[in-house]
This record gives C-alpha cells, structure tokens and sequence, in this order.
C-alpha cells in the first residue's frame, strides 16, 4: 500500500489517517469479505468520533492547561468590597449589579471547584488475582509528593478494622475524591493491613515513595455534601501540636501563634477542627483543637485561669504605688494639667471599681477564657468614627509620654476624656477643661447607673472616667486616646467604640536601669504628689506588673510595643496608629453584625 502524505512537514494525526484509509483501499479492493469489512470498519461514524476525542485528549495531555487561578469566587466577592467603597460612577455600579447576579456566582463557584480538583492519576488495571466473591471494593492510586497524603486512620474497637478516620480539607486525599471517611482499608501497595496496628500503616506509607496503591472497601457515602460556609478565627493562644498528646495524629496538626487569623474548614469533628492560615497558598488544612474542647482543657488545666483579674491581685504581683493624679515616668518633672487617667495608691486602702459586674457582661465568659474569636474583615468608611485607642502598660512605663507626643503632633486628630471628680475646684481650674466637677450625690447615681468605666475614692474624694467621656470625643471626629486598668478592656470591646489596644510594656531591667537614670515617678506618699527618682524595686515591680497584664490579658492587645526608646516607640505607635485608620483590619463579628 503507497504511503500517506499530508503535506511536506506536517505529521499526520490519527483522524487524518482514518479519514483517508477508504479511499486509499478502493483501488486495491477485491470486494472479498475482509475488504468490505475494513471498508465499513474505517467508514463508522463512531470509530471517527472516538479517534477526535483521542486527538483532543492527546492535544490536552501535550499542552498541559492549568488554572490561572482557583479562587475566583472569592476576589469576586473581594472586588465588590472594595467597589462599595468608591465614588458610585454609572460603570462601578453597573459591576456591582453583575457581580452579585447568583449566575456568575454560581459559574465563579463551579470554576474554582474544578480548579482545586486534582484528576490524576488514573485507576490502575484491575488485578489479575481478584476475587469475585469479595466485597465490594475499590482499587485507588495517590501520588504522595513533599505534601502529606492528608488523611487519618484508626482501627475499630470491635471488628479492629482500620477505617479512614478522617480527610484533611485541601490536602492530597480531599482533592482526588476516592477516599472518604468510614471507608476500610484493605491494602498499601500490595500488603494487606489486616493484622496490623495504625502505627504499622503509618510507617508503610512513611517510607513510601511515588505512587501509592490502596484497596478500601468503601464506607456510607453521603448523596449530599454541606458546603460550610467561610468562618474566620483569631486564635488567643499559641499551639503547637507537638507538644499536644491529645491530638489524633501530631502529623497532620496545624501549628499556630496567639494573633493568628485562622480560616476553618471544617467542624465536622466536635473535638477537632479542621483549618488552615489565612492567606495560605496550601489548600491543605491542618487539625487544631475545637473551641468547646480547648475550653475544657483550660478549664481542667487551671480552674484559676478563668477567674477575673482584680485590682487586688495586680496589687499582689507588685503594681507600683501612685496617686490618682499622674501616674506615668516623666523626663524632669511633671506635666502641669496632664491629668487623664487615675490609678489609686497602694497606700490608700479603698480599690478603684469597674463599672460592670461579672453577670452583666455578656463577653464576660469568652474574654476570659481565651481560645478563639470570630472575626471579619473591617475598613473605616470616611465620615465614620474612629476607633477607640487604647494604650495598657504598668505604672513608670511612660503610657502619658506617648499620650502628650501624640496630642502635640496632631491636636485637632487626637484627644483625651475629661474625668470626673467630687473634689472643690482650685483655683485656675475651669469645669471641663481638668476635670468635670460634680456633686457626690450625682456621681454615685452615675456610679448605680454603670456610667463610669472606672472610678475610685481617694482621700474621701471620687474620681473616674465615664463612659459619655469616651463618646464626646469621638463624636468630633477626633481619635480618643484611653489608657485603663486592663481588666475593664473586655467591657470596651463593643461595636461602639472598636476599640485598638495597644500594650506598652518595658524593655529588659538593664536598659531600665540605663534609660531611666535621670527620669522620675509620680509618689502618691504625700499629698503635693512629689516626683521621685525610679527604684530598683519601681523596676522589678514595672516587670513583674507587665507579665502579669500580658499572661492574662494578652489575647485582647492588638499591638505590642516595647519603650526602650522614647522616639522610637512613638513612631512606631504614630504608624500603627495611621495603619488602623486607613488599612484592613480583622474585628469580631459581633463589631459589624450588631
């Protein structure tokens, strides 16, 4: 038969051929049986049909597409975000209307569905040695790479089968679709697991290599899958699953610091969670502990741990003695009329009060037991109010120097509440402008009403600083610079005030002793206030306070910052500051779902 050409440097493809072996074959028919049997055989439709597929499969193969990206729903729902916030143009509204018809979510969603979707390799040949007679089962081959193959076992109590456990989202086993949960396993590669322990499996399929092999006996599988919907937690504590002996398997955890953002998968497990960082390229999740199960421990653990903080017990971890009237380190001398925050001598034995009891706090519990919080992506808008700034940090640390930089920098954008006190007015002192001067009676209805944040008595005297304080500064489209006792923090986390806590906490006691030499404390063992040059005991005790607020209130604090260097910590603070009002940030849920 004469060769078949094409053309000059063209390779003929399959199809090709086909099409032209009929007519090819004609001049050497002989119309026997065996030609008009070919003849028909290469004229079937069918036949062409199967060698076009072959040749795009083949064209597919050779080109190997992927996915441009495999998350388009979600820069889908991103873009719109961001559009809400410009100026509303006919074509951005326009956008707008196309990006939220359900269609092209639902076209955005299948997309991204099949570009996660992993589809090789393919089932190997059935074994030769098969038994008929044997369950049902299925041959499934993975291709374990660096990543692990993202899936647990365990072996049943009764029948000690050993049973897939469960599937990491994202990871090597999610992502073929073959394996689910429930399902026995038979064999890996060819050995049969049926008298072996976990532990036996797991150092099989360690030591594996490429393509692995399994024959499961498939589980119940449920007709309807649950897409969960997108949840993101901001971890309170740091966890790292090698040091967890609970954990199902410390190879599949997932290791994280308090701050995190974490996006969860899946909650399938009540004990363990399945979750991964957000913004992680991995698609592969990682076990955590649950909420409720974490809770438990730390509850088990430290009965202690969940106990509110009082004023009396940062009084035992060695609180620094003050007066009400100034209570920060100060270069020289102090600061004439800077008076905004109270805090009581230790030598005065009535305690400043919170405004809230434990039963009225309705956080009261999740502020406390630090595990995880529900958060949202958050922008100030233009026109809205700013977010309350709150600085925390021991006495001595040099909260009031940072507060003065920050009003001298900028004193139409930053302020400070005005407390309240029942002392006479001096002379040279205007209501409103050092303190709001009122009648005892009055500020102990205000005090049964739960309008201070904080108040105390000193030297037969109220002070305090009340919640209105906070509003009217805001209410001016200024930042309202606070610094409380940290334990009333979890009552100034509300949708209200958003607040942003920044923790100022001292450098080592060596570069205390260097930068503090000249500088002086506030004494409250008088009453004209004198400065007093810092101790060695005002040192140990600044340490000692600051571990003690950063142990228990450190999940609450957003920016921690080190005064090692005056200027230094105040740009930085200057910048966290600009960040929180121009840039993105994680908040609770309940901050814009209220």
């Amino acid at each position: 038969m004469p060769a078949l050409t094409t053309g000059v440097g063209h390779e003929p493809g399959l199809y090709e051929l086909l099409a032209a072996l009929p007519s090819k074959l004609k001049p050497h028919a002989n119309h026997s049986e065996e030609s008009n049997f070919l003849q028909g055989m290469f004229e079937e439709k069918s036949l062409h049909s199967l060698f076009r597929i072959h040749e795009r499969l083949q064209h597919y193969e050779e080109s190997k597409p992927t996915p441009v990206l495999n998350n388009a729903a979600s820069l889908c729902t991103q873009l719109s975000e961001e559009l809400q916030g410009e100026s509303a143009t006919r074509e951005v509204n326009e956008l707008l209307k196309l990006l939220a018809k359900p269609h092209l979510k639902s076209l955005l969603s299948v997309h991204d569905v099949v570009a996660q979707k992993s589809y090789e390799p393919e089932l190997p040949p059935m074994p030769e040695d098969f038994n008929d007679d044997e369950d049902s089962v299925k041959i499934i081959r993975l291709v374990k790479n660096k990543e692990p193959l993202g899936a647990t076992i365990k072996q049943d109590d009764f029948t000690g089968a050993i049973l897939v456990a469960r599937i990491m989202k994202g990871g090597a086993a999610d992502r073929s679709g073959l394996i689910h949960v429930g399902d026995e396993l038979k064999e890996v590669n060819g050995i049969p697991v049926d008298d072996k322990k976990p532990e036996e499996i797991i150092r099989i399929l360690a030591q594996s290599q490429g393509a692995i092999t399994f024959k499961v006996v498939p589980g119940v599988k449920e007709d309807v899958l649950i897409k969960e919907p997108k949840m993101f937690v901001k971890a309170l504590f740091d966890y790292d699953p090698k040091d967890d002996k609970a954990i199902p398997c410390q190879e599949a955890g997932l290791a994280f610091k308090r701050g995190s953002i974490l996006q969860i998968m899946s909650q399938d497990d009540a004990t363990w969670w399945q979750a991964k960082h957000e913004g992680d390229a991995n698609p592969r999740a990682g076990l955590i502990p649950s909420k409720q199960f974490q809770e438990r421990r730390l509850a088990l653990r430290s009965p202690a741990a969940i106990l509110p903080i009082h004023r009396s017990s940062l009084r035992r971890s060695h609180d620094v003695a003050v007066d009400c009237e100034d209570a920060d380190f100060i270069s020289g001398s102090r600061l004439v009329g800077f008076r905004r925050s109270f805090r009581l001598s230790r030598k005065d034995k009535k305690t400043n009060k919170s405004m809230y009891e434990c039963k009225k706090s309705a956080i009261y519990d999740t502020a406390d037991v630090p595990t995880y919080e529900e958060v949202t992506k958050y922008q100030r808008q233009d026109g809205a109010k700013h977010r309350l700034v709150i600085l925390v940090g021991p006495t001595g640390v040099g909260l009031n120097e940072l507060k003065r930089k920050l009003l001298i920098s900028d004193p139409q954008h930053f302020s400070v509440t005005i407390p309240h006190t029942t002392r006479p007015k001096k002379n040279l002192e205007n209501d409103g402008v050092e303190y709001h001067f009122i009648s005892k009676h009055l500020f102990e209805t205000d005090i049964h009403n739960n309008k201070f944040i904080e108040f105390g008595e000193y030297k037969g005297n109220y002070y305090g600083t009340s919640l209105d304080s906070i509003r009217s500064v805001l209410s001016k489209n200024k930042v309202c610079l606070l610094d409380v006792q940290p334990h009333t923090l979890k009552h100034l986390r509300t949708a209200e005030f958003k607040p942003f806590v920044v923790f100022v906490k001292p450098p080592t006691i060596e570069r205390l002793r260097l930068t503090r030499i000249n500088a002086k404390v506030i004494s409250g063992k008088d009453d004209k206030g004198s400065a007093k040059t810092f101790t060695e005991d005002d040192f140990q005790e600044m340490l000692a306070t600051a571990r003690t607020m950063e142990n228990q209130y450190g999940h609450l604090f957003e920016k921690v910052i080190v005064n090692d260097n005056l200027s230094e910590a105040f740009g930085e603070l200057r910048a966290a500051l600009k960040k929180v009002e121009l840039d993105t940030q994680w908040v609770p849920v309940s901050w814009t779902h209220s």
